[in-house]
């Protein structure tokens, strides 16, 4: 039986795709850092109001969360971004060689977006990215012929803008959370989280105006910045010819590592990005630890044992949509009064092995629904939306291939 790997390595199209794994592979990792960090925010009702849970708090406690604040917080969502713009090139491309009106069917894309992460944001978990992705789509459509140069200039302004915004609120008599006051609010918000159905809904619903003000002052400028940092790499094809590129991905970590994690580290010492300073620095550096985290999978991905990593990530990638609402569904169900009402009774280590159980078994679902079917379920609906008809699903074999889009996708 032919797996997904080796039909990426061979085949007179094995460019095309090795070309469609690079990026899929790179998403699904990008869906692993996500997690890890979205997933503390369905255990307890304390970090949304920027405090730990008192419940927790030993030196392996103390140790996982400055792990993950370390390696995770603020570095994936920047990575998922830039994957948003390089794909909406891959979009324009597509529609372009196909003959079809690029417009209508990408508002029409992030109007379905929208309406997703409503639902996302108000049932399952008000920490929801996609009306952020929605919203901001419309400034990358505006945007589409902007000049590389301009593209690059702005995203740096973008970032530059965030980070002098808390620095001045960090230089500021601008007064630090209020622990007690925050205690009490987290303790509330678990109790609610692990009420009735209604009651999760409640606090969705109740959370969503401050995430609404934290999304405004620093995930969407940042997000934009990514946004268009990735839409002038899918213009230049920077992920087409991977290894032609090896010489700056080598760059790119040499500078992203040492600053990326020195920044990290100092963020972690500042207190996380629970306070100002974090925040900004956090900003300023996270960008390039994301950079030489992606440059780094870029070039695993085309050694030996890198390619059969690449083969285990893509199909995650190539339904992330489905995996991205999959994790919080699956989180719902384990944490809140949806299901086992776990909120406020898991350590974090165990939270921690939770999250990579998740998406261990993700990648397995996602690679055997794969094989039958030519997208996730929700990618099948948004494309549904999208070309405003219903999409083919099964995987339809021909010549011994299986193939979607004209893409053989293995066997």
């Amino acid at each position: 039986m032919t797996t997904y790997a080796n039909a990426q390595r061979s085949g007179p199209d094995s460019g095309i795709r090795q070309r469609i794994t690079d990026v899929d592979a790179l998403r699904g990792f990008a869906l692993l850092g996500i997690l890890i960090v979205n997933i503390s925010y369905f255990a307890s009702g304390y970090p949304f109001h920027q405090v730990p849970d008192p419940a927790f708090s030993t030196e392996l406690d103390h140790g996982v969360h400055a792990v993950v604040a370390f390696l995770f917080e603020m570095k994936f969502y920047l990575l998922f971004s830039f994957l948003f713009g390089y794909s909406f090139t891959l979009q324009m491309d597509s529609a372009q060689r196909r003959g079809v009106a690029f417009v209508p069917r990408f508002l029409r894309r992030l109007a379905g977006l929208l309406v997703l992460g409503g639902l996302h944001a108000v049932l399952l978990f008000y920490g929801d990215i996609l009306t952020t992705y929605a919203i901001l789509g419309l400034i990358l459509l505006a945007l589409r012929r902007i000049r590389l140069r301009t593209a690059l200039i702005t995203a740096g302004v973008l970032v530059g803008t965030v980070v002098l915004f808390f620095l001045v609120m960090a230089l500021t008599a601008v007064p630090p959370v209020d622990e007690a006051a925050a205690l009490v609010a987290g303790r509330q918000s678990t109790a609610a989280l692990a009420g009735s159905p209604g009651s999760v809904i409640a606090e969705h619903l109740g959370s969503l105006p401050r995430m609404f003000g934290a999304l405004i002052m620093v995930q969407a400028p940042v997000a934009m910045a990514m946004f268009l940092l990735g839409m002038a790499a899918g213009q230049r094809r920077l992920l087409a010819d991977v290894p032609a590129h090896f010489r700056a991905l080598r760059r790119i970590q040499l500078v992203g590592y040492p600053v990326g994690l020195g920044g990290a580290a100092a963020v972690v010492v500042l207190g996380g990005v629970n306070t100002m300073p974090g925040v900004a620095l956090a900003t300023l550096t996270g960008p390039l630890l994301a950079a030489a985290y992606a440059a780094s999978m870029l070039r695993i991905f085309h050694t030996g044992p890198g390619q059969r990593l690449a083969a285990m990530l893509a199909p995650a990638g190539r339904m992330a949509l489905s995996n991205y609402l999959g994790q919080s569904l699956i989180c719902a169900m384990i944490f809140t009064g949806f299901g086992l009402g776990l909120i406020g009774t898991v350590p974090p280590a165990g939270v921690l092995l939770i999250a990579i159980s998740i998406f261990a078994g993700q990648l397995v679902v996602s690679a055997l629904w794969l094989r039958q079917y030519r997208y996730g379920p929700v990618e099948w609906l948004l494309r549904a939306v999208t070309n405003a008809q219903w999409p083919s699903w099964r995987v339809r074999r021909v010549a011994g291939a299986d193939v979607t889009d004209g893409v053989p996708v293995g066997r």
